[in-house]
Order: structure tokens, then sequence, then C-alpha cells
């Protein structure tokens, strides 16, 4: 059985489904403050099965152990943690609070029930500002520009110095690049509330005619068509990693792993503009401004290790990101 903490979540859901496609048992938490209640029915919806789950914080211990106590769980998929880089500038502790708070208490919680297999969702801002463009997992990590990107910098050496501590534990870390797409379905996909912080969604917003106008932060960078580059990769491709992940976990004594998930191509800002464009038969009303502080020029991730160790390798394309895309946002609003 396998417990999966923020899996109403954009990226916890879409795991969840692949998770009961392929007949893991299934259990979620979640508290709904980065998602929507609805989630679990369209979950059922998609995969036709059922699972357990409890409403909760998982920095609440108590709670975390109930679930512990009336379930024999395997494994852990970890998900739960606030992620909007702009909050967590403006609300640092609150970041720090929440992400490692959860994790410890699941750490601690999964230690007590002998629970030690879990997969982290990281991310590839623990390389901070390097000066490469393709990032490998041998390369050292750098300091993120944002609260967000530093806990997960500090959870996974949490998670280090753990195995280092019990070498029985088995431990995955993934470091996901630019998770955009929805589940063919259009029922689940990613739509935060607010002003999204992403490109993805706020080309959706454009497009549905919620915000007049997407602005390019900066067109003169050395790159072919002077906007920033960056790994996307569709979510399900990313959901299926965590499956490939779990697999791997389960197949080992115990161990501590590594792993990019990213397609390994870069695609420019522009470039992902044109083809939501070309894909949708539609034009979006967009502008160049000013480079953004921080952003550097082109990001990309190294995802051999991936594939050798894992077999796993993205399938779908940029022409099925922006296309899922849309299809959810307007059966959304629809």
């Amino acid at each position: 059985m396998i417990l999966v903490t923020g899996g109403c979540g954009y990226i916890g859901s879409h795991t969840v489904v692949e998770l009961l496609k392929n007949n893991y048992e299934v259990i979620v938490i979640d508290n709904f403050s980065n998602s929507k209640r609805d989630v679990l029915d369209k979950i059922k919806t998609i995969t036709n099965k059922d699972f357990k789950f409890y409403e909760g914080n998982v920095c609440d211990k108590n709670t975390l152990k109930t679930v512990f106590e009336n379930n024999k769980i395997d494994g852990v998929i970890h998900f739960a943690g606030f992620k909007a880089v702009g909050e967590s500038v403006e609300k640092p502790l609150m970041y720090y609070r929440n992400n490692l708070d959860s994790t410890l208490t699941l750490l601690e919680v999964m230690s007590d029930y002998n629970c030690k297999k879990i997969v982290f969702s990281s991310s590839a801002t623990v390389y901070g500002e390097a000066k490469e463009t393709r990032f490998v997992e041998t390369m050292k990590k750098g300091i993120p520009s944002n609260p967000y990107g530093k806990t997960k910098n500090v959870i996974e050496d949490i998670l280090e110095d753990l195995y280092t501590s019990d070498p029985t534990w088995s431990i995955t870390m993934l470091r996901y690049f630019n998770p955009v797409g929805s589940h063919t379905s259009g029922l689940i996909g990613d739509d935060p509330s607010g002003i999204p912080n992403n490109l993805m969604p706020y080309i959706l917003r454009v497009a549905i005619g919620e915000l007049e106008c997407l602005t390019i932060f900066g067109n003169d960078y050395d790159t072919p068509d002077g906007t920033c580059i960056r790994d996307y990769i569709h979510v399900v491709d990313l959901a299926l990693g965590h499956i490939k992940a779990l697999e791997q976990l389960f197949n080992l004594e115990s161990g501590i792993k590594i792993y990019n998930l990213g397609s390994g191509r870069g695609i420019s800002v522009t470039e992902i503009v044109t083809t939501f464009e070309r894909v949708n038969n539609l034009k979006l009303n967009y502008k160049y401004g000013s480079r953004r502080k921080g952003d550097l020029p082109s990001i990309c991730a190294d995802p051999t290790l991936a594939l050798k160790e894992l077999g796993w390798k993205c399938e779908k394309t940029l022409d099925d990101m922006c296309r899922d895309a849309y299809n959810f946002i307007q059966k959304q609003r629809n």
C-alpha cells in the first residue's frame, strides 16, 4: 500500500492516477491548501477505481499516526508542501515551517512504523544559479534563489543524513524540471488560484480571456530566439517517472538515489507560445518585456541516468503539452 502525501495537487493527482492504473493500493492525505476536493472524484472517474483518503495536514503527527496505525503502508511518495516561488519570497517563514515540518514529521512517523521506503518530490531548483546549461545529478548543488528552492535543498540534505545514520532506508529524490500539460481526459490539471507564477497557467488564462496579456520577460538573451530556454515535461510523463522510481525502490534492499526528470530538450518561451497558438488554432495576446531578475538564459536536464537505471524517458511532445493543457482549462471553465 502506497501513501501519497499531497495527492490531490497537480503532480500528486496525476501520480495517483498512474498508481491506480498500475494496480497499486493507494492512500491519499491532503488538506486542500493547494488543491481542490473535487479532484478525488475526478481521479475515481478517470481510473474507475477507489482509494482511501484522509483529510489532514502532514505536519500533524497524530493524524499521520492514525494513518499508519490503521493501514499497512509499504512506501510513501511525498508531494505535500507549498510550491509558489513568489509567495515563498514574501512568506519565507511559512514555507520553511510547512515544508520542513511536514517532511520531518513524516520521516519520524515512518521510522516509528518501520516504513523506510520514500520517493521525494524535489526540484531542479536545487542546482541554484549554476553556470552549466545542462544539469546532471553529479553536479554540486547550488544555492537556490528563493526560499521554496532552499526548502527542497534542505530536505535533500535531511534525507541524505537520514540514510547515512540508517542505511536500511530506501530513498529516491526526483528533481523535476518544468511540468506542464494535463491528463488527456481534461478532468485534472494545473489551475492555481490567483495570478499564476508559471508560464503555462498564465498562457491558459490569456487564452480564455481571464488575463489580458502575457509578458515574456526578455528577448535579448544569448539563445536562438532571444527568449529563455527551459526543459518542459508533460505531467503524465512525470507521474510515470514516479512509478518507475517506486518499482526500483521495491527491488532494492536499500539505497539512496537521485534522478533528473526532464525531457533533455530545451524549449524557448517563444516556441511554447507559438506552438500553443498552432496546436489550438488561436492567437495569444503577448508582448516582450525587460528581463526578470534571477532568470538564467538556458536550463536543461540531462535525463540519461533515469533512462539507464529506471528505464524511464519522456514520451509526450510539446504539441501534447499544449493541447492537453488547453483542453483542461476549457473543461474547467465550461
